[in-house]
């Protein structure tokens, strides 16, 4: 049997995953995503960049070359060459897609070994379309994955808000998706906006992300110093604090709920554009019941949501984000907290199925504080069977063990040709 609980294929299908981000950069379904399917039966080739992100610059032992080729856990690495860059300047970021972009297209049409399928994770927009000009010529079942629903994510985050090259971003999106195999979406909001742009339904399925299962656990029973047992009620935010995150209103419930109740802390672990803005204003308003904690590894998050009495999601009202499932909400829900969940849409529909928390309306201050205050009204007894609910949902609908079976069948669907 494999980690995830699978019996291995008889025969060894020869599977590409192209990624521009790949370990020791952090990534989302990197290495472990790699080895997992490797555990099932395939042989896995990962073809990826130099690794440069997110600073931008070569990663120390490594030097631009045509072709790289290393093992890591048993995984066969070729790395190809780009333009380094993480640059906020749009022209060093579209030298860096654009570079990959090219080097991926020749390394896939004219030097990869035969592949069985084709695996290309979005974003960037560019590694889709290296995929679909290798589909062209080799005519190897592709599937993408689309992390990041562009152009719309490029608008809603202000990356990109000029009207004709968003319009040029639509068009090569429209025919990448035309020309894919199959698509895979992470929520079911993405995939009905998908049918709305002409992709048919019977094409696109949706699966899940999961969270770090591991570095989540594994710290998850040691309590972080910063955070004592010390009775009071800890509603925590976890994770990159930007525009996005909106933490002004959380600011705003925190002074309303501060007027009603001493005994609830609201904590913010992490870091990101905004950080700065929000602790001034936190001390100018004298928010004593605010509190910040640095950044921490992955390995040290668990503990932190482990400590807290309930885990924050929020995000500002945009249509966008009503079809998107923040990556924290896996993780949240992994570790076994109860949530308050201030965003519209898919991920609030997630969180209420699992009974795991208390779903609120994006950017209404009153809410969430009521929200807050009906949360730590609540006896040990309720709070502990929303986190047993939350855990048992990510179990049985979220887990890597889920996510990977999905691929798995989706994989031997297509290399059966009934998809």
């Amino acid at each position: 049997m494999n980690p995830v609980g699978t019996p291995l294929k008889a025969k060894k299908h020869r599977l590409i995953l192209l990624t521009q981000w790949f370990d020791p950069e952090p990534t989302f379904k990197g290495l472990l995503f790699a080895r997992e399917l490797q555990a099932r039966g395939y042989n896995v080739e990962v073809v990826t960049g130099f690794p440069n992100y997110p600073g931008g610059k070569l990663y120390p032992g490594f030097r631009l070359r045509w072709i790289q080729r290393e093992v890591a856990s048993g995984i066969s690495i070729t790395r190809l060459p780009l333009y380094p860059s993480h640059d906020n300047r749009a022209l060093p970021r579209i030298a860096n897609y654009l570079s990959f972009c090219l080097s991926a297209s020749l390394y896939l049409t004219f030097f990869a070994r035969r592949a069985d399928l084709l695996y290309a994770y979005h974003p960037p927009l560019t590694v889709g379309l290296a995929a679909a000009m290798a589909k062209l010529f080799r005519r190897t079942p592709t599937v993408l994955d689309v992390q990041d629903m562009w152009p719309d994510t490029l608008s809603a985050t202000g990356m990109l808000d000029a009207p004709l090259p968003l319009r040029i971003v639509s068009v090569v999106c429209s025919w990448v998706y035309a020309r894919m195999t199959h698509i895979v979406v992470l929520s079911p909001g993405f995939k009905r906006l998908l049918i709305g742009r002409g992709v048919p339904a019977e094409k696109v399925t949706t699966i899940y992300n999961w969270a770090d299962e591991g570095a989540i656990l594994a710290a998850g029973h040691n309590r972080p110093v910063l955070m004592p047992d010390n009775g009071r009620f800890r509603l925590l935010f976890a994770g990159n604090m930007g525009l996005a995150q909106n933490l002004g209103v959380v600011l705003d419930a925190a002074k309303i709920v501060a007027a009603t109740n001493s005994t609830v802390d609201f904590c913010f672990l992490g870091g990101g554009l905004e950080t700065e803005r929000i602790r001034q204003r936190a001390r100018d308003e004298q928010l004593s019941c605010v509190h910040f904690f640095p950044k921490v590894s992955m390995a040290e998050v668990g503990s932190y949501l482990s400590a807290a009495d309930c885990l924050l999601v929020n995000l500002r009202p945009d249509p966008l984000f009503e079809i998107t499932i923040p990556s924290k909400t896996q993780a949240y829900m992994s570790a076994g907290r109860p949530i308050i969940i201030a965003v519209a849409g898919d991920a609030a529909t997630l969180v209420e199925a699992a009974n795991a928390g208390i779903a609120v309306p994006p950017g209404d201050a009153k809410a969430l504080a009521d929200a807050v205050l009906k949360m730590a009204a609540l006896d040990r007894q309720a709070r502990t069977a929303m986190s047993k609910s939350a855990r048992n949902y990510y179990d049985s609908h979220l887990s890597l063990r889920c996510g990977v079976s999905a691929f798995d069948r989706l994989f031997c669907d297509i290399m059966r040709g009934q998809k």
